[in-house]
């Protein structure tokens, strides 16, 4: 599958890569802000460094000049880090100001993302934070005391929610209210979190417990995962698998839950590297499916189709679901 990028995206990645003038692929020597989000062994990593020309008598009148970054990732993460060093040199802006730059700001500026690829430009606007926050302690800015908070600490403060991605508790709480996310597959095209194993989604405490908790859902919304309206039928409520509810309903609208699961958790996480799902035929618990594009030829499609596809479908439809690979 290829990613719909706009031509903008794909000129600024192709530009960057090729390192033609007027790009910022690499590290400032020395720099007077430092910042990393991310990691390489989840895939997505950046280092953000920026020089400044000093205030002689206000250091939070420094003036960014020179920004630069080294971006391990995709064609987006690329294109998201070019993109976030441009407004920003463009801009004239101080430390402080830089901060005003957003995550929707890089995605504007890049004419747009795939939604599954948004986490890109979360992934800029953070390593900016720390960079900023890393100038600041450098030249004795007290951004507490101009009203900045850039959760520092963060990290530190609160348990692992997603193991994957070390992301904590407080972190995800934040971006949760800061970009309105209101789903699962939005939390993980955002920020990645619950983008592999899975297992954080609907644990205790988990990333279904902290959106409900957050947007008003409640104690009473836990067990229920999703909502599927059917022509001319009640909702039907897809809840845990410790009360399977997958016999009481009929051949038609069992397919529809697993199709629903399917389209809202499992097909964007192979897409996001450049795989598919075909469902072949679903005979009572059986899903017949393969999958297809870069994951059909992976030499981990069966632990693939065994941990994300078969887990995913036991626990948001029914625990019975066994996965057949034809």
């Amino acid at each position: 599958m290829a990613w719909e990028y706009s031509e903008k995206t794909k000129q600024l990645f192709m530009d960057a890569v090729h390192g033609k003038p007027g790009t910022h692929l690499g590290e400032i020597d020395d720099p007077d802000g430092l910042g990393e989000h991310g990691s390489i062994s989840c895939g997505d990593a950046m280092r953000f460094t920026f020089r400044v020309r000093r205030h002689p008598t206000n250091p939070a009148e420094d003036v960014i000049t020179d920004a630069r970054y080294l971006t391990f990732g995709c064609t987006s993460a690329i294109a998201a880090s070019e993109a976030l060093c441009t407004l920003i040199e463009r801009g004239c802006f101080t430390p402080i100001q830089a901060l005003k730059v957003s995550n929707q700001d890089i995605v504007d500026f890049l004419d747009g993302l795939p939604q599954q690829k948004i986490h890109c430009s979360v992934m800029g606007a953070e390593a900016l934070e720390a960079a900023v926050f890393n100038w600041a302690q450098k030249r004795g800015v007290d951004l507490q005391q101009l009203g900045i908070d850039l959760h520092a600490e963060e990290g530190d403060e609160g348990r692992i929610v997603c193991n994957c991605f070390t992301l904590s508790e407080p972190y995800l709480r934040r971006k949760i209210k800061e970009l309105n996310l209101r789903t699962i597959p939005e939390i993980t095209n955002a920020i990645k979190a619950g983008g592999a194993c899975m297992a954080c989604h609907h644990i205790p405490g988990g990333l279904q417990d902290l959106l409900n908790e957050t947007w008003g859902g409640g104690k009473l919304e836990l067990k229920i995962l999703t909502q599927i309206k059917l022509p001319d039928t009640e909702p039907v409520q897809v809840r845990q698998a410790t009360k399977p509810e997958g016999a009481a309903l009929s051949p038609y609208q069992f397919a529809k839950k697993i199709d629903k699961v399917i389209d809202d958790y499992v097909r964007p996480m192979l897409q996001r590297d450049g795989g598919d799902l075909e469902i072949v035929d679903i005979k009572d618990t059986l899903v017949y499916c393969h999958l297809v594009g870069r994951c059909g030829g992976c030499s981990g499609a069966g632990q693939t189709l065994r941990m994300l596809v078969e887990r995913t479908l036991k626990e948001m439809v029914d625990e019975r679901v066994r996965v057949i690979d034809v």
